[in-house]
C-alpha cells in the first residue's frame, strides 16, 4: 500500500469516526426529553429535575439536587436524599419516565413534545408526562388509548430526531 493510499485510508477512518461519534451523540439526546445543557455531571437533565423516585413511591412532585445526580441512559435525574438515589440506581427502570419524558399524548400521535412533570399520572407502576394542562385534559378522555398509541408510536420515533417528525 502506497503512503499516499494509506493516509487516504487513515483520514477516511477519523471521518467515519467522528461521524459515528456524533451521530450516536445526537440520538441518544433525542431519545430522551431533557433540558439544553449539561448538569455538573456531564449529562443534560431529565425530568425537569423532579425526583422521579419520590414522584412514584409517594406521589410527590419534589425537586432534587445536584448533589444526588445519577446519569442514566445518557440522562441526569435529580433526587432529593441519598436513598431515592439508591433506590433509582437499584432499579432505574421502574422509575423513568415512560416515552423518554416526552409528552404520552404527543407521542401518541407522532411528535416529541416536553413534558412537564407538573402535568402527569402514574399508570400501572409507570409515570407519563404531558406537555400542558389543556393536553393532559385531553389524555384523560382517554387514558388507556392514548398510552396504547403511544407505545406502538414510541418503537416508531424513538431513534428520530424531535425536529424531523
Amino acid at each position: 500500500m502506497s503512503k499516499k493510499t494509506l493516509k487516504s485510508v487513515k483520514i477516511a477512518a477519523v471521518i467515519a469516526a467522528t461521524f459515528i461519534g456524533i451521530s450516536t451523540t445526537a440520538s441518544a439526546v433525542d431519545e430522551h426529553n431533557v433540558v439544553s445543557g449539561y448538569t455538573a455531571i456531564g449529562a443534560p437533565l431529565g425530568l425537569h429535575g423532579v425526583d422521579p423516585v419520590a414522584f412514584i413511591d409517594i406521589g410527590n412532585r419534589i425537586s432534587g439536587t445536584a448533589a444526588y445526580a445519577v446519569e442514566h441512559d445518557g440522562v441526569a435525574y435529580y433526587f432529593s436524599s441519598e436513598e431515592n438515589k439508591k433506590d433509582f440506581v437499584k432499579n432505574p427502570e421502574k422509575y423513568v419516565p415512560e416515552n423518554g419524558g416526552f409528552c404520552t399524548y404527543g407521542t401518541s400521535v407522532g411528535k416529541k413534545f416536553d413534558g412537564n412533570p407538573k402535568y402527569a399520572e402514574i399508570v400501572d407502576g409507570k409515570l407519563y408526562v404531558f406537555l400542558s394542562e389543556d393536553i393532559f385534559k385531553a389524555y384523560q378522555k382517554d387514558r388507556a388509548g392514548t398510552i396504547s398509541k403511544a407505545k406502538k408510536q414510541w418503537k416508531k420515533i424513538e431513534h428520530i430526531a424531535a425536529s424531523a417528525l
